[in-house]
């Protein structure tokens, strides 16, 4: 029990300590993911600032203040809460002999860099897509996602407005990728978690793109702005354009739907005016019986 107790401290304060010292800009540049957050979020209102799409949008868009402090509590404050959790079950897992190698489909050590990069890019990224299609099937994880789809008005940081126990679902699902490939992560796996923090913040900015013809391959805000569409297609209520990072999986499984791309929809969902505006109050939301609005 002792070693059990340890583990969960260590991890713990090992993540307050290596969070503080991102702060301090005491860890390389490639693993300081908190001014890499503040960065990526900065060049992204940039864009939206410069070439809006919806031009009567404000720049301190409806949320804004709320979907920004989501970010930090979600991306830092959260992740610290619950470090301790993770490595305790990790070592649970490891003492009934279910490790990193248990599920190894592949080995990509000998591969080339890139590739490595390329295969752990792609596996993370359906594993997220496929979590996140699940959100919207089931009532008892949509009425926590509902969180992320009572955004209002569209913009970068909304990325990152989601409910709590959004990552208590996400996490073991991307280790479980993770040990898919045998438990390796590549000595560049920085560039990915980037990339995904920009693809992200790009699909939820207040700017018209699609990358051209690779709006095939990556995710882009035209598309994703109809996954939070008020209004859905009767054949999929459920939801569509479920990519995180990638398109590809939309049009492969038949998901994807941009009818046109004035951008002027309305967002939400039916019933949300149900959900709380204040942050601890979302907190709990899903957690019990339906409350009234804040």
């Amino acid at each position: 029990m002792e070693r059990y107790i340890d583990a969960f401290v260590n991890s713990f304060l090992g993540t307050v300590s290596w969070t503080w010292k991102s702060i301090l800009f005491e860890v390389p540049w490639y693993n300081n993911y908190f001014w890499g957050l503040i960065l990526i979020s900065l060049v992204v209102w940039g864009f939206e600032i410069l070439f809006p799409w919806r031009k009567e949008q404000s720049i301190f868009r409806k949320d804004f203040w709320l979907d920004a402090f989501y970010m930090f509590f979600n991306f830092f404050i959260f992740a610290i809460v619950i470090s301790g959790v993770y490595k305790l079950l990790g070592l649970l897992f490891a003492d009934i002999g279910v490790t990193s190698k248990s599920l190894a489909l592949i080995n990509i050590t000998t591969w080339p860099a890139w590739l490595q990069l390329v295969v752990f890019f792609i596996v993370l990224d359906f594993v997220q897509w496929f979590t996140h299609t699940l959100l919207h099937r089931y009532e008892f994880l949509w009425k926590f996602h509902k969180v992320h789809h009572s955004v209002k008005e569209m913009g970068f940081a909304a990325h990152l407005r989601y409910h709590w126990m959004e990552n208590i679902l996400y996490k073991p699902l991307k280790t479980f990728g993770v040990m898919i490939l045998g438990g390796f992560e590549p000595e560049q796996a920085y560039i990915v978690h980037f990339a995904a923090i920009a693809i992200g913040h790009f699909n939820h900015a207040n700017i018209k793109l699609t990358w051209g013809p690779l709006k095939y391959i990556l995710n882009n805000p035209v598309m994703h702005l109809y996954h939070h569409a008020y209004t859905l297609p009767e054949d999929r209520s459920r939801g569509v354009n479920f990519g995180i990072s990638l398109s590809l999986w939309d049009y492969i499984f038949k998901t994807n739907y941009i009818p046109e791309d004035s951008g002027k929809i309305e967002l939400g969902f039916a019933g949300d005016e149900e959900m709380p505006k204040n942050f601890f109050k979302q907190l709990t939301f899903g957690l019990g019986k339906s409350r009234p609005k804040a």
